[in-house]
């Protein structure tokens, strides 16, 4: 690693500090029950953030292998957060062990051993192609499109999609393909919080109601803004220029707005305002990694295409 991801990390665990002491100040002040019940989800989040950047920090200090195990593990957390609220049949069975305990292991294994050729192709042509047939065997036809539909579907959001953070680490671009990673993460999760932050403090216009209740434009722009410029800031983590730094950022935080936004559309197709309840403060795992289902494909084949020496 180098001496700016040190400050780097240095920085995140500083205003992890700051927003630990500002959070006790505020319980220690608040006293209406609307604003008890505020600073209490506050509170909450930074404890989550405290136990999820020393996961996600040991991983990489441990080296690729710690990562890709982690990464599996999430995977099926939020492949299992999926069909937890969706809705299947005996028919689906089948191929539902198949997803779990056959497909998600192979895909990182393939991960694993670096084999990319075999990686990109084999959930989007094998997995799609042998499950659907595996579903036939059963003589289930009942609403057979939609069911094979939504096991293709959770298998590429929550395996195929996620599982392209880890990828970076395949990448040689003449800078640690670690913090590729880690800036891929730190730029998805601030747009996150940021986006929170400006909507709490100036947001009035609702974007989408009847998807996200509480996303607003003042949010979007304002905490979009921020984290593309945090994004700019960090290009010594990459072997961007800054304002390739800043051009990549955008992709980054406008794709994992939009992950976030259609896995909130399936939410509420499901009624569901959470995936889970595994991280406190957050809701599920996938939750916290909606914004990376859209972000990390695209990033992982910017810098494959464009900066691979």
């Amino acid at each position: 690693m180098t001496s700016f991801f040190s400050i780097v990390l240095a920085a995140i665990l500083g205003l992890l500090a700051v927003a630990s002491a500002i959070g006790f100040i505020l319980q220690r002040r608040a006293t209406e029950p609307a604003s008890v019940a505020t600073v209490h989800n506050l509170n909450a989040r930074i404890r989550s953030w405290w136990i999820m950047v020393a996961i996600f920090g040991g991983a990489i200090l441990l080296g690729d292998t710690a990562v890709v195990v982690l990464f599996a593990f999430l995977s099926f957390m939020a492949l299992r957060e999926f069909w937890t609220l969706t809705p299947s049949r005996r028919g689906d069975h089948l191929a539902l062990f198949l997803s779990f305990f056959v497909v998600l292991p192979v895909h990182y294994v393939l991960l694993g051993t670096l084999w990319y050729g075999l990686f990109a192709i084999f959930i989007p042509v094998y997995a799609f192609l042998i499950l659907p047939a595996v579903a036939t065997l059963t003589g289930d036809v009942n609403e057979f499109l939609a069911r094979t539909a939504r096991v293709q579907w959770g298998l590429m959001l929550t395996v195929y999609s996620i599982s392209h953070a880890p990828a970076l680490l395949m990448l040689e671009t003449g800078t640690p393909s670690a913090l590729l990673l880690v800036y891929l993460v730190i730029v998805v999760q601030l747009s996150d919080v940021f986006q929170y932050v400006w909507g709490k403090l100036l947001g009035k216009h609702r974007f989408s109601p009847n998807i996200s209740p509480s996303k607003t434009l003042e949010g979007l722009f304002g905490g979009g803004a921020s984290a593309i410029l945090v994004g700019t800031l960090l290009y010594r983590l990459t072997p961007f220029s800054p304002l390739q730094a800043a051009a990549v950022s955008t992709v980054i935080v406008v794709a994992g707005f939009f992950g976030g936004f259609v896995l909130s559309a399936i939410k509420r197709d499901l009624n569901a305002k959470d995936w889970g309840y595994v991280i406190e403060g957050h809701g599920g795992v996938l939750d916290r990694l909606d914004s990376i289902t859209f972000a990390a494909p695209l990033f992982f084949h910017i810098v494959r295409y464009w900066f691979t020496t």
